[in-house]
This record gives structure tokens, sequence and C-alpha cells, in this order.
């Protein structure tokens, strides 16, 4: 997932200005996340996320925003070179203002860890640029009192962000155990959070692969409708 693009079935991600590429993290969220009538994408980047959600929930208001311009830049090309649409803002989050039924974000990961000097690099992978309590205290901010939060986070994040959540008011309702293998740990977690306590978190596991280069059933049905 190197290249300069990705091709889905339905819209291509160019990824030359971006620091963070098209990943798994990203497909796996963008398929996974509940939507709404209006869903915000937070930490955009090339409008993956928010694409996959304009694809599935046609007729919803979609808003990307990232902090970093050129990744806006090249996001709203994605958008505008794709059936659909997504409205992309390159502002901070914190000064945005309006409600939305759906957040979703594949945050910045790296936590207490040497920063790079590339400074977009950065931006897209240090919590520094935007912190798991920024994070959750704008999407609480910005959620309407029914709507749904999401993550896709690295294991060793989970609690972490868990916590945060926590303090913040919300509570998890769905969580997504992720492994590349069936034998190795669980390398990523979906999480989904709400403003109101369910009786039960729907508690679930997957696998990428069963074998090398094999996509295991669970993911293809997850992903069929974008991968070719």
């Amino acid at each position: 997932m190197a290249n300069d693009y990705f091709s889905f079935k339905q819209f291509t991600v160019r990824q030359d200005r971006c620091a963070m590429k098209v990943g798994t993290d990203g497909t796996l969220l963008g398929a996974w996340a509940h939507g709404g009538q209006h869903i915000l994408d937070i930490g955009s980047g090339t409008g993956l996320i928010a694409l996959m959600m304009a694809q599935r929930f046609p007729d919803a208001t979609v808003v990307a925003v990232d902090i970093d311009a050129e990744a806006c830049r090249q996001a709203a090309e994605n958008v505008a070179a794709s059936p659909f649409e997504v409205t992309v803002v390159n502002t901070d989050v914190k000064e945005m203002d309006s409600l939305f039924d759906s957040i979703v974000s594949n945050p910045p990961y790296f936590i207490d860890s040497l920063e790079c000097p590339d400074h977009q690099r950065t931006i897209a992978r240090h919590a520094s640029s935007l912190t798991y309590a920024e994070l959750v205290g704008n999407a609480y901010r910005l959620l309407t009192s029914d709507g749904e939060f999401s993550v896709v986070i690295p294991a060793e994040c989970k609690s972490k962000l868990e916590g945060e959540a926590a303090l913040q008011g919300f509570f998890k309702v769905r969580e997504c155990a992720v492994k590349t293998t069936p034998r190795k740990a669980t390398k990523r977690y979906l999480l989904a959070f709400r403003k109101h306590r369910v009786e039960n978190a729907e508690i679930t596991e997957g696998v990428i692969e069963t074998s090398p280069n094999v996509r295991s059933e669970w993911y293809q049905q997850l992903t069929k409708d974008f991968y070719l």
C-alpha cells in the first residue's frame, strides 16, 4: 500500500502528498463504523474514511476535517475525482461547532515517543498534534445526544483512549479486537462510544488473514464493497 494511489471499487485515493498512506486501519474503520445523517471524519488525511462513509451512507452529509493543508488539498482532489460528496475542511477540530450523529477518527497513535523531524508526519502520527483527551473532548462536544463516536487504535493505546472516553462521559457500546492472523496477539481495536450507557456492549473479534495473503471470510465480508 505504499504506491502513490490505491484503487477501490468506486473511487481511487491518491496519497503522494499525504504523510499517512492508505492502510488497513482506515479501511477497517470506514467499513465498520456506524453512520448517520451528519458524519464527521476527524484527521481525515487522504479522505479515505470519509469517502468510505459517503459510499456506505449515500444520503448523509459527510465532512472531513484535517489540520494539514496539503492533506486537505489532496483529499479534496480525491473527492472531486469520486462519485461521492464530501466537504473537506482545513481547520483544527477545536474550531468547529456543528453537531454530528456519527464521528469517526483514525487518530495519531504515537504517545510519549520521539517525534519525527518531518512536521507533516508528526502531525499525522503523533498524539502531540491531537491528544486523546482533545480528540475525545471534541468528539463529545460535537456529537449529538444519540450519536456514535468510532475510532481505530493500536492495542497498546486502548486503555489510554478508553480512560479518556470515560472521563469525558462516554460509554463504550461496541468493541472489535482485530488480529493480523489467528495465532498473533490483537494488534488493533475498533471502538465505538455513545453518551448513554448500554446494558451490554457488543464485543467481537476479527482476523485479517487466515494465512499469508489470504484474507479471512470476516475481512472479506466487511470490505467486500470496497476492495477490487
